[in-house]
């Protein structure tokens, strides 16, 4: 590849936003001299990230991931919250879970509510189509797109485990619905309360992950003639020119003078356009480290501030995240085997993706999923504080989920299996976590300093009620199912034994425990778990202790009025600056009911658009569904 000093476009990532952004103007205009700045490594073909079952060891060794540490949290017990982050072309597209799911139609229009005019349901939903290939059977064409690049599909094999969840779902729990049917998706931006098979980012002919960073790979000549991507290099700053961005700086870490701080950092000039596309712990940090952002948050940087945008770094939003793992029957499809990443017992699953594609490689575990709102009964288990979050923001809203509990053929938790045993996984995750944090440089300098953040996990105590009332309904389905055999003790809350009388001194394990249970699943028709107080703070301290981040992170770069504390305009433009825009999750105002895959696509997608007319670059109007076809629900 040969480098040029300038180039029209510079993209300062190459994340999952980028790569559509960039892949769609170089379509559109393959005249346009574009450049992509990587801080991590291509991944054309590399097995660990095309060969869907192997995404874990890209998490565990780190290749391929940024790694964050917030502050430690008394909410959390004194832990500090671990959040990696896709470091490679791709970004998190290329080492995600490849769920397939989708925000709720009232998350875009909340958006728009905001003071974003065009990011709405109307607007967005036809772009959520243009992007990706359905290959699910029926799909509805008012809902799924067919034509364009990323693939959906239920991927290369059925577990027993997904298959058994939606069979006790639709025993156990009669006040929701439950579809079994692969054909059936859940996830046509307005249903809720629906156990249901979900799909994933699989292309269903080759097996295959799909991801942005193929998307890119796969332009034909003359399309990618003139796309760059110059990877290993972080970028340092954006280069002003009386208040109009005209290039970056970017560094590779291997010239990093530790000893001495120094960083001989090299220019790129974009003539038309600078583009952050970093994420939402990389799109601040570039904007801090070129003085724009609070002034008090820059001088502990020592940065000279250079536009005060007090927004900056501000309106960190995640879902919190806790993972349940349970023993299952050795008859168990679970992936915990080649999860271990050990070659010889990835063998077998491996001839079968090779030939035909599918097969426990070609799958990420995850099957059945449902989104949760409480029913009346439920609602006043979670008590006084969210009765009234509910009359504010859930009851005029009705597809708008409280939590996600997902159900995988696997141990997606931190807690070790047994040796030689097979599992499975109940995760929950708040959706609209009260928890809004922050991120902010500690360095004006090093991209590579760590970052000081605070996700703010948990202060709230609705945040923890709602992850105590999932667990107690992931455990109910759990226990029943056909594959279950016991709980593992090591993953569930630690229920204390409590004393027969005041005066009696011995003790009884409380009903909640996990240890003594009886092997195997218990029927259908078995009472509920009696928990009592204690075993509440139990569930509660144990979610405090395993409490985690999702991967989903946003809203750090706000698209939002300058005076409530935005950074970009609706047309994605830093505000007080010239040819600066940003395109990532940093941008999104509020957050999302879903994994945030899908709507990085739809940023994409929405701001090749905006960039696109900006730049007097023509686009195909037929390459959008109409927006009649949108579902007026």
């Amino acid at each position: 590849m040969l480098l040029l000093k300038s180039y029209d476009v510079v993209f300062a990532g190459g994340g999952t936003t980028a790569c559509i952004v960039a892949g769609r103007l170089a379509q559109a205009d393959p005249s346009l001299k574009i450049l992509i700045i990587e801080a991590g490594s291509h991944t054309q073909e590399l097995h660990d990230h095309v060969q869907p079952g192997r995404y874990l060891s890209n998490l565990g060794q780190g290749r391929t991931f940024s790694h964050h540490n917030s502050v430690p949290s008394e909410a959390l017990g004194g832990r500090s919250i671990h959040a990696p982050t896709g470091c490679c072309l791709g970004g998190g597209s290329s080492v995600n879970f490849m769920a397939y799911t989708r925000a709720n139609a009232s998350d875009y229009d909340d958006w728009e509510k905001t003071g974003n005019p065009g990011w709405g349901s109307r607007d967005l939903i036809p772009l959520a189509r243009k992007v990706e290939t359905y290959q699910v059977a029926s799909g509805d064409p008012a809902v799924h797109g067919f034509t364009g690049p990323i693939k959906i599909s239920h991927g290369g094999h059925d577990t027993n485990i997904g298959r058994e969840f939606l069979e006790v779902a639709a025993q156990y729990n009669q006040d929701r619905q439950t579809v079994t049917s692969s054909a059936m998706d859940a996830n046509d931006f307005h249903t809720v309360d629906v156990y249901a098979p979900w799909h994933k980012y699989i292309d269903s002919h080759s097996g295959k992950r799909s991801d942005t960073a193929h998307f890119i790979y796969s332009l034909n000549a003359e399309s990618k003639r003139n796309v760059n991507i110059l990877t290993n290099r972080r970028v340092v700053k954006v280069l002003f020119e009386n208040n109009r961005a005209v290039g970056v700086e970017h560094a590779a870490h291997s010239d990093f003078d530790v000893a001495e701080t120094k960083i001989p950092a090299q220019a790129a000039y974009a003539s038309r356009l600078v583009v952050l596309s970093s994420g939402a712990f990389g799109s601040p940090a570039i904007l801090e480290r070129s003085g724009i952002g609070s002034a008090d948050h820059l001088a502990k940087a020592h940065v000279d501030q250079l536009l005060n945008l007090p927004g900056v770094g501000e309106n960190y939003n995640d879902h919190i995240l806790c993972t349940t793992p349970y023993l299952s029957s050795e008859d168990s499809d679970c992936l915990d085997g080649i999860f271990s990443g050990h070659e010889e017992v990835i063998e077998p699953y491996l001839m079968e993706w090779t030939e035909k594609g599918t097969g426990l490689l070609a799958h990420n575990s995850i099957d059945s999923a449902v989104k949760l709102r409480p029913t009346s009964k439920e609602l006043e288990e979670l008590g006084p504080s969210f009765k009234q979050l509910w009359q504010e923001f859930y009851a005029g809203a009705p597809d708008k989920p409280v939590a996600m509990m997902i159900f995988a053929a696997a141990n997606l938790s931190l807690t070790p299996s047994p040796p030689g045993s097979k599992t499975f996984s109940v995760t929950i995750c708040t959706m609209y976590s009260r928890a809004i944090g922050y991120t902010h440089i500690t360095s004006g300098t090093n991209p590579w300093a760590p970052l000081r953040f605070n996700p703010r996990f948990l202060e709230d105590p609705i945040d923890i009620a709602i992850l105590r009332w999932c667990y107690k309904r992931g455990r109910e389905l759990a226990r029943r199912i056909r594959s279950f055999q016991r709980g593992n003790p090591a993953g569930n809350p630690k229920f204390l034994p409590t004393a027969t009388t005041s005066s009696d001194a011995k003790l009884d394990a409380s009903a909640a425990s996990v240890v003594p249970s009886a092997p195997g699943p218990v029927n259908i028709d078995a009472p509920d778990i009696a928990y009592s107080a204690e075993d509440d703070k139990a569930i509660d301290n144990h979610h405090r202790a395993k409490g985690e981040n999702t991967l989903l992170l946003l809203g750090t770069c706000a698209m939002k009025p300058r005076a409530a504390g935005g950074v970009v305009d609706p047309r994605l433009n830093v505000y007080g600056v010239d040819n600066l825009k940003v395109a990532d999750l940093s941008i999104v105002p509020l957050n999302v009911s879903a994994a945030t895959y899908n709507t990085a696509l739809i940023v994409g997608e929405k701001a090749f658009l905006i960039i696109a007319e900006d730049l007097g670059i023509s686009t195909s109007a037929d390459s959008i569904v109409p927006r009649f076809l949108v579902s007026s629900n």
